[in-house]
């Protein structure tokens, strides 16, 4: 991609950005009262859970998820650390026991990641480009894998409509997220959407 016609699309791509963020966080504003509602009724913790991240050019950032998970979560990881299904420096468990009920349906259906859309309206964020890792995972990243935050993260990208629960090697990962950046345009990133939202339909997030 040519420096003016990168530019141009980097410049189409803020628009989109924030007009489909807005007007989807609006529209699912009556679900995510009621998601809001069922986390908090069905555990104890807080509604959202602060998601430190890492975004473009190594920028750190907190983004936000409905909790999915119990409270001490994060403290049960370590435990949980030998049992990691994700070969690489970030963490993947299919029958993680600290998912609460709720947590597991809202997964299911990516609707954890709903608030997100308020990180794109900032501009953290974007609606397509690869997942920004969390701070404790970036520190473990190698020079190259570092390459998937040369440009802003998104809510979904490649790894979300190509099988990702098939994908247990991060640099597989890391791979679809440099073949996003190599390839990117407007045409692709539609594209992306409409798969992301045929995955959202058939429930194929854990």
């Amino acid at each position: 991609m040519e420096f003016g016609s990168a530019r141009v699309y980097l410049i189409l791509k803020r628009i989109y950005d924030f007009f489909l963020s807005c007007f989807l966080f609006f529209l699912c504003s009556p679900l995510m009262v009621l998601i809001a509602l069922l986390v908090k009724l069905t555990s104890d913790g807080p509604v959202f859970y602060n998601w430190k991240v890492v975004g473009e050019n190594g920028r750190n950032f907190t983004s936000y998820k409905f909790r999915s998970m119990y409270q001490d979560a994060d403290r049960l990881k370590d435990k949980l650390m030998k049992d990691n299904e994700m070969k690489g420096p970030v963490f993947k468990l299919t029958n993680d026991p600290r998912i609460t009920p709720v947590g597991k349906a809202l997964r299911k259906y990516s609707l954890d990641e709903l608030p997100q859309l308020w990180s794109v309206m900032k501009g953290d964020m974007s609606m397509v480009g690869p997942r920004p890792p969390l701070q404790s995972e970036y520190e473990h990243f190698t020079d190259w894998q570092k390459k998937k935050l040369a440009v802003k993260p998104g809510i979904t990208c490649l790894w979300q409509t190509c099988g990702r629960n098939d994908i247990s090697d991060f640099d597989e990962w890391v791979k679809l997220d440099l073949e996003y950046i190599d390839n990117r345009s407007l045409l692709m990133d539609i594209k992306i959407l409409l798969d992301t939202v045929k995955c959202v339909i058939r429930g194929t997030g854990k």
